[in-house]
């Protein structure tokens, strides 16, 4: 499915990431945002994306999407297809917001939640319309160049929402993930989360630096997890005997007491003063936009080396940079075709941009939910 216009509602450090991808495949975007800076800070990612996609696409980037500004939230999702939502992570606040999304979206538009750990069918009780076409659609930051999306389905959520709004994101040069079970943080927060908590202990205890850990990471199993995921590094590692020798060798060390995964080391003042020392130690010599560009252009180069692996045909994300790059260039290379379209044509097009989501909304009379708004697993 092709997205017709997109809405972000929030446009924040996620939302105007989804905004900037969104506008460089050449989609139209309304956003709202409450913020007097909004305007500011979403030119100021632009900027940064636009650099970023330069370094992609250096023979010329597609005719970017119309950003509009909308004042209210009905405005932004009036007419729009698909409606990413970015606010902060308050579930009174996604409550409200979700509500009057699911009010005054189109009853056939998809909408996913940026939330990095509350669960879609928490936020499902608050749509009072049509919960089912809700997703969480959790990225990583960059949004614009990161391409990870974490799906996850709540209890109201129907099938044929999910396979939509995998179409959608991979559409934009994403690779959707569904995640199978629905969880607070889902996959990708919980395996950070854990090695964040460690981190901090380490640092606490004065075992090592702030510096000093994020260079054990970033020469060490950083590059490894870059062109190889946890599973498939520790299988190269087991020998030729694979994973099962990794695991005899390996696992009886997982119950000698080396981490404390289930302690919380005191989030307090010196804590936080100390981590904030150090970082400022670290990286007090560059700005935050001077290291947002040394953090895409580090992105961009990982991603095109990692694209001209596997005989050019790519390996990991690097594979995936080569399809998005390639799509990108198309439609670099319509931008100069005339955009006027029949009414007739315009109508195909919106037909066909709508005919998925009809499917989810058609779902509805024929096989309801199991479960009704409002009750939790568990």
């Amino acid at each position: 499915m092709t997205i017709a216009k997109a809405a972000a509602i929030g446009g924040g450090v996620i939302g105007a990431g989804w905004v900037a991808r969104l506008l460089l495949n050449g989609i139209d975007v309304a956003i709202y945002d409450p913020d007097p800076e909004a305007s500011r800070k979403v030119g100021e990612v632009m900027k940064g994306a636009r650099r970023a996609y330069k370094k992609m696409l250096p023979e010329g980037l597609p005719k970017e999407g119309k950003l509009t500004f909308a004042k209210t939230i009905a405005e932004a999702v009036k007419d729009a297809d698909f409606i990413q939502e970015s606010v902060p992570e308050r579930l009174d606040l996604k409550h409200k917001v979700l509500a009057e999304i699911d009010t005054h979206a189109p009853a056939n538009s998809i909408v996913g939640s940026s939330t990095s750990g509350i669960k879609p069918t928490d936020m499902q009780v608050a749509m009072k319309k049509h919960p089912e076409r809700l997703v969480v659609g959790h990225p990583f930051n960059p949004v614009y160049l990161l391409p990870l999306v974490e799906i996850v389905g709540g209890e109201q959520t129907f099938p044929e929402a999910i396979e939509v709004a995998k179409e959608i994101y991979a559409s934009i040069g994403m690779k959707p993930v569904v995640i199978r079970k629905e969880i607070e943080a889902f996959v990708g927060d919980r395996l950070l989360e854990a090695a964040w908590r460690e981190a901090l202990w380490l640092v606490k205890d004065g075992i090592c630096t702030v510096e000093e850990l994020d260079d054990i990471m970033r020469y060490s199993f950083g590059i490894r997890w870059a062109q190889m995921g946890m599973f498939q590094v520790y299988r190269v590692a087991g020998g030729e005997a694979g994973m099962r020798h990794f695991m005899a060798q390996f696992g009886p060390c997982l119950k000698w007491p080396w981490t404390k995964l289930m302690d919380v080391p005191e989030f307090n003042d010196e804590l936080v003063d100390l981590i904030a020392m150090q970082s400022d130690e670290q990286s007090d010599k560059w700005s935050i936009r001077e290291l947002e560009k040394i953090r895409d252009d580090n992105l961009v180069a990982i991603m095109e080396a990692l694209s001209r692996q596997n005989k050019g045909k790519g390996w990991g994300a690097g594979e995936l940079y080569n399809d998005y790059t390639k799509q990108l260039s198309k439609l670099a290379s319509k931008k100069a075709k005339p955009a006027l379209k029949s009414k007739a044509a315009k109508s195909a097009t919106k037909a066909k941009a709508e005919k998925p989501v009809k499917k989810v909304t058609a779902k509805k009379s024929a096989a309801k939910p199991a479960k009704k708004a409002g009750k939790k697993k568990g």
